[in-house]
């Protein structure tokens, strides 16, 4: 990919039109592949590079942006990804991995990872949402504790861990059914809290929405919430917040 002062000396040089010169500064930031568009400027704007979302994608399609994304960066993560997609990107990158829990397919670089994020699920039904959270927030540089399996039904698992959570830069709460686990989360610790509602429960729990509309209307300070089931979501803003506190 050319960088902008290449294709003003180009020009200047004469070895590129005017016509051409503007088209190629128009296009500079993203890379046309004809059935996808990538975007090459996405880390100097968010501070991480695109990450694919792979799930209703070819597998094919995968595999080239999988490799484009490689070659250019080094690493690449992708979410809801499936095992032919897996085996397809293997064939250009043999270093890809996949996590059948969370989904995640990924190619990463060694890095130091940094503050803490604890990620909680309320029950052994929640982990796959938990671990698509744990996953993203590990990929992008963050230190992520895993607390699994201390829902509001038997609080004392929770209230063993408090002086542990009081640790952590920020929380992320993955809960179905009532979803009631952010709330008391936040009433016991400083930190911001990432509630992750999933589509774990029975009928009237309506794939989720019971749990996103308890954690919508929590009561208690410093609960902000993602959408059902996107652990994906609540590991990027944790590894943002994160961050954030360890400058």
């Amino acid at each position: 990919m050319k960088k902008i002062e290449d294709i003003l000396n180009e020009y200047k040089n004469g070895k590129l039109s005017l016509i051409d010169a503007i088209t190629c500064i128009k296009s500079i930031n993203f890379f046309d592949m004809g059935f996808a568009k990538i975007d090459d400027d996405r880390k100097n704007r968010t501070g991480a590079n695109e990450i694919v979302y792979c799930e209703n994608k070819d597998a094919d399609k995968v595999k080239k942006i999988f490799s484009y994304l490689y070659e250019q960066n080094g690493e690449v993560l992708g979410t809801r990804a499936n095992e032919l997609q897996f085996q397809k990107v293997k064939e250009v990158i043999p270093s890809a991995t996949y996590d059948e829990t969370s989904r995640i397919l990924k190619v990463a670089k060694k890095k130091e990872l940094k503050g803490h994020i604890i990620v909680m699920s309320a029950g052994t039904a929640d982990i796959k949402v938990a671990d698509e959270a744990y996953e993203t927030a590990t990929f992008l540089g963050s230190f992520v504790e895993k607390i699994y399996d201390v829902g509001v039904s038997g609080i004392h698992r929770l209230l063993a861990f408090e002086e542990t959570l009081k640790k952590a830069n920020v929380i992320i709460c993955v809960a179905g059914m009532e979803g009631a686990l952010a709330s008391v989360v936040a009433g016991l610790v400083k930190v911001p809290v990432i509630a992750c509602p999933t589509s774990v429960g029975y009928g009237s729990n309506f794939e989720g929405l019971s749990a996103l509309l308890t954690m919508l209307n929590s009561c208690s300070n410093g609960v902000t919430c993602v959408n059902i089931d996107n652990g994906f979501g609540a590991g990027y803003v944790a590894h943002q917040i994160n961050t954030l506190a360890c400058k």
